[in-house]
């Protein structure tokens, strides 16, 4: 797709690339924010219990734990 300089077009070439971009938007399907949000809602919902973020991690599967009898040196 070749590279478009806008500075080098004339207004009537501005006006057609935006009636044109026009028509493509106006064909997409719209949804609704409120189903969307209800939609959004019920899918993290449905993954609530197995979350780590929500649940915490188990100790015993943690691997940020700190280790036992570590080693120090003097």
């Amino acid at each position: 797709m070749p590279v478009i300089n806008m500075d080098d077009l004339t207004d009537k070439d501005k006006a057609v690339m935006q009636v044109d971009q026009l028509k493509k938007e106006i064909l997409l399907e719209r949804a609704k924010t409120s189903k969307c949000c209800e939609e959004i809602t019920e899918y993290i919902q449905a993954g609530e219990e197995g979350d780590i973020l929500l649940k915490g991690m188990p100790e015993d599967k943690n691997p940020f734990k700190d280790l036992k009898g570590g080693c120090v040196i003097c």
